[in-house]
């Protein structure tokens, strides 16, 4: 005879599994994956060849824990606004999901176990700079930049900008100079990446009082940043392969995407269409996930 569950207990294990999923939306699974997309390649160019898998799990795992305790520090210091913007009103604190203190003993949970993770399972160096990565970003970006000036994302940046140079320490427990310009690289990526994004919520940013470029400047001045910054980070992508053991597949590689790239921001500047800055934000995702993948197989190519 077949038996029934419980009401009672079907409900609480949905509320389990609705708790576990407001946890989990508090790391910012998605921008903790562009972790995973930047550190493998960077260790696999450091290497040259495939490192150790372990040393690849360790890395991987210890970076992406202190990212989530940053991402959610970073929530807990903005729920305030994120209550107020429409694109944020459903994170776990401001609906009511994660108490806000719970959300903070959390972040600072996640940020001292994966930095202790780093320091003895791979290397001091490579703890000490994801450490640097969660300081700046929740006490130097969240805290100050975002609210109090346009250059927010261009030095807020940084702290995004930090996985590749803590895969090359990983494996080498050293900063050279191909680690500089991974770091360049996304410190470059990243504005035309979040202003494309900004254009069509500045009105979004503008309630919560948020100095974004588009609110601060207006929307011609972004996209002219925009081009302007696709232009530069697209010469230091083709400078990489010549300052480093990186062959013709990353060449033509990068050349080809920051082509596309410096395409569509032109575009965007002539026509100031939030449609192209939709389209020029999700090409960006495509490009940073495609130029570091080209990384990995030129590296495995030339193994």
């Amino acid at each position: 005879m077949a038996t029934t569950v419980p009401t009672r207990t079907l409900s609480a294990a949905r509320d389990v599994r609705s708790l576990l999923w407001s946890y989990l939306r508090l790391t910012k699974p998605r921008i903790v994956l562009e972790l995973v997309i930047t550190t493998v390649p960077a260790m696999m160019l450091a290497e040259g060849g495939l490192p150790s898998l372990w040393l690849v799990l360790a890395t991987v795992l210890g970076g992406a824990v202190v990212a989530g305790g940053a991402n959610a520090m970073n929530m807990y210091f903005d729920r305030d606004i994120d209550e107020i913007m429409l694109r944020t009103q459903e994170r776990p604190v401001p609906s009511g999901q994660v108490d806000p203190e719970r959300a903070a003993i959390f972040g600072l949970t996640l940020g001292a176990a994966g930095f202790a993770f780093l320091w003895f399972a791979v290397n001091p160096l490579a703890a000490c700079l994801t450490l640097s990565a969660f300081v700046f970003y929740v006490g130097i970006y969240t805290l100050i930049l975002k609210r109090n000036t346009s250059l927010n994302i261009v030095i807020g940046g940084a702290a995004g900008a930090v996985p590749p140079v803590v895969g090359w320490a990983a494996v080498t427990n050293s900063i050279g100079i191909e680690a500089v310009f991974l770091f360049a690289i996304i410190s470059l990526w990243t504005p035309p990446h979040f202003w494309a994004l900004s254009i069509n919520y500045s009105s979004d940013y503008k309630r919560a009082g948020i100095p974004m470029l588009p609110v601060v400047a207006g929307v011609e001045e972004t996209t002219r940043q925009i081009l302007l910054y696709t232009v530069g980070l697209v010469a230091v992508t083709i400078a990489l392969a010549f300052l480093s053991d990186l062959g013709a597949v990353y060449l033509a590689s990068s050349a080809l995407l920051g082509g596309v790239f410096v395409y569509l921001a032109a575009r965007l500047w002539r026509a100031h269409s939030a449609r192209l800055a939709t389209i020029v934000f999700r090409y960006s995702l495509v490009y940073l996930t495609l130029l570091f993948a080209a990384i990995a197989v030129d590296t495995l190519v030339r193994s």
